[in-house]
Parts: structure tokens; sequence; C-alpha cells
């Protein structure tokens, strides 16, 4: 559906300025002028909406056309097909198109629209039978982060039922999928494999809890009707759960792994190739949304959640969005605790793309048999690198810095960045992950394919 059109001014002026600037700032005019970006429903689609609102896309000489999505696999056909020219997407639906996992695509991605922004939430009846599992604070209320080996003897009473605890989650290469599948696994809950080389997509081989798919704004009304007892979205999903008091979120994907990876804005390569300056002008008016949704503290945050909130945009009530974005987070009601990074957009270096990241990904698409055979370390730096562009990010950042719209400082250490993330244990079971061996890390964990086991 069309959401609506604003006309982009672009002076003389400021073209001759640009022609005379030096190569690496200097961006010609947009190839392609009139855009079509989708996305889905979600709060972490905000930078496309800011740099709309904010007049970002004007600046760069773009006419942007924002499309909300039906679900991620329309979204992706879409981008691919070329109906539209970009899309707030799945980190790793890029990477799995690159693999061919589902449908198979070159796409790239220059810009990482936010770090953290999920959680995990339980209908209230797995909930009370997680609650005598759980170690409770002074106050009396649950510790966190909580493992899902809290949901071991709720399991085992769904077994001896003979029924199956189902659960939800968005799309098979989404973050949260990959990071349902972590918490169950760090609780000692197998997940389920993915056969696809013995054409079994299902990712129900051997799973002890069972994963579907569920478009984002469909997941509480499914929980409500008692299809699955729980699911792994962004927000305000979550929080949405809260409100009508029909589930309990248990976990941010934050107490998984901080600081995590979650959309990014992908265009098809063959898009980005024939589109150089626009692709380019793209990723500086996200930058500038990004910077302006982190500013001040999250001082504009409360502006924000009044833009997302509005019909075409997320649609939620501005009590649920700004529940997750301005700082703070609700489990079980009246139970908020302080959040300030649930959703990050800009700090930490939230929108280079790193190759980190992508790695981390395959890891997860190896770990569960997406990717069944073993890969050797090399092969998974150079998948990343045919996805994940940080030489257009770069010089995007570079072409605002010498703009005077942001500053040398928003980008500390631009020109040292190899693309690797610094080695790190936070994880919720603390193994280690270094995106250069990525092999030594998937031979870590107990559940899950390791070395050079297959199904």
């Amino acid at each position: 559906m069309t959401l609506w059109k604003k006309s982009a001014l672009v002076g003389a002026l400021t073209l001759s300025l640009a022609s005379q600037a030096p190569a690496e700032t200097s961006i010609g005019p947009a190839e392609k002028d009139e855009l079509t970006l989708g996305f889905i429903k979600l709060t972490d689609m905000a930078p496309l909406a800011i740099a709309y609102d904010k007049g970002f896309f004007e600046d760069e000489g773009l006419y942007v056309t924002l499309e909300a999505q039906a679900n991620w696999k329309v979204l992706l056909d879409r981008v691919i097909s070329g109906e539209l020219d970009g899309a707030h997407m799945l980190a790793g639906q890029p990477i799995g198109a690159a693999l061919g996992i589902g449908t198979r695509a070159e796409l790239v991605t220059a810009f990482s629209m936010d770090l953290n922004g999920n959680a995990i939430t339980v209908s209230n009846a797995l909930w009370e039978a997680m609650k005598p599992n759980l170690k409770l604070d002074e106050a009396g209320k649950p510790q966190h982060p909580i493992s899902a080996a809290a949901l071991k003897p709720a399991l085992a009473q769904y077994q001896q039922a003979g029924k199956a605890l189902q659960m939800g989650t968005v799309f098979p290469v989404s973050s949260h999928n990959y990071e349902l599948r972590y918490w169950l696994a760090a609780g000692g809950i197998h997940p389920g494999f993915y056969a696809p080389h013995k054409g079994d997509n299902s990712g129900l081989l051997q799973a002890e809890v069972q994963l579907s798919v569920t478009p984002p704004p469909q997941m509480p009304a499914t929980l409500e009707a008692g299809t699955i007892a729980g699911y792994s979205v962004g927000e305000p999903w979550n929080q949405q759960a809260v409100l009508k008091k029909i589930g309990v979120p248990v976990i941010t994907n934050h107490d998984i792994w901080p600081y995590n990876p979650e959309k990014v804005f992908a265009v098809s390569k063959a898009w980005s190739d024939a589109n150089p300056n626009t692709h380019l002008r793209l990723v500086k008016a996200l930058l500038r949304a990004a910077h302006w949704l982190d500013a001040e503290q999250n001082g504009n945050r409360q502006e924000a959640v009044d833009i997302l909130s509005r019909p075409y945009y997320v649609g939620a009530d501005q009590k649920v969005i700004a529940a997750s974005m301005t700082g703070s987070f609700e489990y079980e009601q009246g139970d908020v605790r302080p959040a300030p990074d649930f959703n990050v957009f800009f700090r930490h270096n939230a929108t280079y793309p790193y190759y980190s990241d992508a790695i981390w990904f395959m890891t997860q698409m190896r770990r569960w048999g997406q990717i069944p055979q073993a890969r050797s370390d090399d092969w998974y730096l150079e998948q990343a690198k045919r996805v994940y562009r940080p030489d257009i990010y770069t010089r995007a950042a570079k072409a605002l810095i010498a703009d005077g719209k942001l500053s040398a400082d928003d980008f500390p250490g631009l020109d040292s960045r190899d693309g690797f993330r610094p080695a790190t244990s936070a994880f919720i079971d603390g193994k280690t992950y270094d995106g250069h061996h990525p092999n030594a890390y998937i031979d870590q964990f107990a559940i899950g394919l390791t070395g050079d086991s297959q199904l």
C-alpha cells in the first residue's frame, strides 16, 4: 500500500559545491531520484520514518515513497524484483539470499539500522509454569536474565501429555529465530535442525520446542488464540502482549547478546551498481536519521514515538511504542526496568556494516543446519564481503562530515575499522565469539552442528 510521497528540492549551488569537493567526499546527482522503499511495521524501521519526516531524503535530492509490506518474504521478493528500490530488512535476509537459503539473490547492505530491540515473550500460562523455577531478588521479582532452563518442567508436562510446545519466530533467517534458538539451547533445550539437502526446511528435526513463522504484527493475536505459547519478535509486539495482558516478555536480546545486530537497509546488488550515487545519498540520509534518534541521550525519542505511532508507520498505541523506545522495558505487568539501550540506532557504531555481524549470522545458519556442510573460516569472510559494504558506508559518512551535517567525532576510528567488532564473551552462555574464527566459535556449543558433522 503506497503511503505518500514528498518532493525533493536540490539547489544548483549544492550540486556545484559537491562537484568541487574532493573525490572521496564528492557525490554526484542521484541516478534515480524517485524511490519506493519498503518496511515492516516495527519500531526499528524508525530511521526510514525519521529520514522522511525530517527532510533528510529531500536534502539528498530524493523523492521517497514509503510502503508497509505484509511480511518479510513479500518484502524480500519485491526488492529482488525491483518493485522496491530498497527496504528495511532482517540482517539475515541478504546473507541467506546470497547463500541460497530460501530465495537466491545478490543483495547488499551498507547500513545497519539498529542494535538490540527484540524480546522473547511467553503466554500467561507458560509464565505461571516457569515462575516456580525462577530465582527472585530481594524485592521478590524474578532475577534477570531468565534462563530457558526454567521452561524445562513445563516442557516435560507438554511431552507427557503428548503435546508439542510451539513458539513463533518471524522468518527462518531472522535474528529472532537465531536468538530464540540460542536462548533455548543455552538452557539445554534443543530447538531443532534444518536439513535442506534432504528437502526438509522445517527446522523441526530433533526439536524439543517447535518453532514456526508468524509475521510480527500478528504475533500477539496468534499467542492470544493459543496457536503458540510464546514468540521472539521486535517491538512493539512484546509490549503489546503486556498491554493486552496476554503474555509476559521474559528476556530481551540485549540479555542474550548485548549490542547484537538486528536490521539492515538492503538493496539488490544490480540496483546498487546501477545507482551508486543514489545508494550513497540514501545511506547519508539514514545516517542522519539514526544520529537524530540517539542524540541528546535519547532526547528525541518521545517525538520519534509520536511519529512512529502514525498508522502508516507502526500504527501502535503511543504508550506501547514508548514502553521500549524511551529508556525502560516492562516485563510482567508493573515490572518496569531501566533499558536505556533497548533500541540503539547510532551509538556503539550501530550503523556500521561489520563483516563480523554477517559472519555471526552464518555461524547460526551452520549450527542449525541451514548451511549443511562445514566451511573454512576464509569462506565465511568471503560470503560476508559479498553482502556487507563498509566501503559505501565510509564514503557516505565522509561526505556527511564534508557537508557539515555530522562531525568526525560522530564516526570514531572510521578510517581504522577493519570490519570486525572486538571478540566478546558477553553472551548469555558465556561463549566467546571472534568473527575472525567462526569455526572455533561454532565448536564450543553442546547443542547444534559442529566441526564436520552433518545430519
